[in-house]
């Protein structure tokens, strides 16, 4: 928390920019500090991103779970990829909450 305010992480895959930015704006909404994505790679942004790049931002976003209470996971149709697995592992060992826009199957 920061002030009363929760902090929440998105993760997911980049492909789904456009349920980041309804989610990120509900969740702001609501009275959370949002904390996204740097870039949409899935989606339309044009940088060439170098491998030493790939891994500063996957780095970078496991602090950005570090800054967060809970994470929120954009898991449209089900899917969750390798790179958000591994974020939403991470987010269980620091004991964040872990929560997702559809229903996960057990």
């Amino acid at each position: 928390m920061v002030g009363r305010y929760k902090v929440i992480t998105l993760c997911g895959s980049t492909k789904f920019k456009d349920d980041f930015l309804r989610e990120q704006k509900r969740l702001s909404l609501e009275g959370n500090i949002v904390i996204s994505v740097g870039m949409f790679g899935h989606s339309g942004d044009d940088e060439v991103l170098t491998e030493d790049k790939i891994a500063m931002f996957a780095d970078m976003h496991k602090r950005k779970i570090d800054m967060a209470d809970e994470i929120f996971v954009i898991n449209k149709d089900g899917y969750i990829g390798s790179s958000t697995r591994s974020e939403i592992e991470y987010a269980i060992s620091t004991n964040k909450v872990v929560r997702y826009m559809e229903p996960i199957e057990e």
